[in-house]
Order: C-alpha cells, then sequence, then structure tokens
C-alpha cells in the first residue's frame, strides 16, 4: 500500500470513493473541489494502482496555532476491515506534523466513530447544546437581522467564539457559504441555510432568546441550531508528540 498526496489524475477516483462514501450529489461534489480541495490538504491509499482510502483537511487556527481540521474520511467499501483507513490516519498524523500543525481535530459522525478515533488517542474536546425551536409556539419579539459576507462573518466571529475556540476561514468559509448563509444581528451571529420551511443553523453564536425571532425572521416555521454550551460530545482532537498545545476549547463549524 502506498499513502501520498494524489495526483491530477486521480481526481475522479476520489470523487467516485467519496460518493461511495458519502452519498453527496455531482453538485456537492464540484462545490467542494471548486471552494475548498487543494492536493496539498489530501492524503490518499493506493492498493494494487486504485485510490482505496482518501481524506482531506481544512487549514485552521486556534489560540494562533496551527491545528488541521480532518473532513471526509473514507475507504472503499471492498476494502474495510484491513486497517487501512487506520493506517491513513496515522500517515497523515506523520505528515501533518511535519508540516507543522500541532494537532488534528474531527468530527465523528457516529457514536462508532468516536469509539475509533478514540482508538487512536483522540479525545473529546469540544461540546455542543443543540436545539430546535418552533416559531409559531415559541413566540418571541421582532428580531432585526441582516446577511452578510464572509469577510465579516469571519471578523465578527473572531470576536464572538469562546476563549480557546478554533478559528476557520478561508477555505473553510468559501466552502461553507455554498451550504449556508451568514447573519448577523443584536448580539448574535448566524451560519444557516433554508430547507422548505425549516431553518438548519449550522453555528449560532450569542444570545440564544433571538432564536424565536430569527426563525420569524427568516419566514420559517421551525429551526434547529447548534450552540456552544454543555451537551452532546461535538469534536474530537489529537495533540501531536511534542506540541505544547494542549486542546482546543470550542470547535463548531461542520460541514456536514
Amino acid at each position: 500500500m502506498i499513502i501520498d498526496t494524489p495526483e491530477k489524475s486521480q481526481i475522479p477516483n476520489l470523487r467516485r470513493l467519496w460518493k461511495e462514501a458519502f452519498g453527496d450529489t455531482e453538485d456537492f461534489l464540484d462545490d467542494f473541489w471548486q471552494t475548498a480541495f487543494d492536493a496539498n490538504r489530501c492524503r490518499c491509499a493506493m492498493t494494487d494502482g486504485k485510490v482505496v482510502a482518501a481524506l482531506y483537511w481544512f487549514d485552521c487556527l486556534c489560540m494562533e496555532k496551527r491545528i488541521a481540521y480532518v473532513y471526509a474520511v473514507a475507504t472503499a467499501k471492498a476494502y474495510r476491515g484491513r486497517g487501512i483507513s487506520h493506517a491513513l490516519m496515522e500517515d497523515t498524523h506523520r505528515h501533518l506534523a511535519k508540516l507543522g500543525y500541532e494537532g488534528a481535530i474531527l468530527v465523528p459522525g457516529s457514536e462508532e466513530l468516536f469509539r475509533f478515533y478514540e482508538g487512536m488517542g483522540y479525545r473529546v474536546c469540544s461540546t455542543i447544546h443543540k436545539f430546535s425551536c418552533n416559531a409559531a409556539a415559541d413566540g418571541g419579539g421582532d428580531v432585526s437581522l441582516r446577511r452578510i459576507d464572509k469577510t465579516e462573518y469571519a471578523r465578527i466571529r473572531r470576536q464572538m467564539i469562546p476563549d480557546g475556540g478554533v478559528v476557520q476561514e478561508n477555505e473553510n468559509l468559501d466552502f461553507l457559504q455554498t451550504q449556508a448563509q451568514f447573519y448577523t444581528g443584536p448580539d448574535f451571529l448566524l451560519a444557516a441555510r433554508i430547507e422548505a420551511d425549516q431553518l438548519v443553523g449550522v453555528e449560532l453564536l450569542g444570545d440564544e432568546a433571538k432564536v424565536p425571532g430569527i426563525v420569524k425572521a427568516l419566514d420559517c416555521a421551525q429551526g434547529s441550531f447548534r450552540t456552544p454550551g454543555e451537551g452532546r460530545p461535538f469534536a474530537v482532537y489529537l495533540p501531536f508528540e511534542r506540541s505544547a498545545f494542549v486542546k482546543p476549547a470550542y470547535f463548531g463549524l461542520a460541514f456536514d
């Protein structure tokens, strides 16, 4: 097995592997490849000349330290159960450490994956409070909000994330804005998308009391939100060897 940075000719294979693993649409993959993909932020495992596993990462900062948000780890179905993903992750950790990253952070998609990554040394570093709101039932006063661009969102977010929070900008927000819109208002910041009459909050920072008014202002019947707080485990972190940086205190933008 060879683990390395992919060649341009392997991109179609990477896309097929992604679709097999996650079932995303071609439009979603186009968005990722156009806004966030960089061969230098991708590692793939090859067996018999085939790409059988791959992962990607986004550059992030936490307390001015570089960390990598590892994303879309996938192994081809025919090659699962052989330890390939584990080997790919370990190789990527060594590679990232050589590049100067302090550690890696990721968001497991299931309890099984939490256990898998914990077996590799990852530990929960961020929890979130997740809740729903029915605009009609919960009432709430009028809320003034405005849509903003990614530059203003990044500036305000730096001011509002909890101490020790992960700063996600550049390709992070380039990709996120293909899936969500950015809003701000009195004492809050929101990244969200609208699906029919449902508001799906990717991240809410600030005053949760504004939520009913936010849902109403965006003409939605219901909304679901993720905010910093005590609740379910969300992100896990692995510091690399010799890193003095222990772990982030908050991670909130997951591209799910």
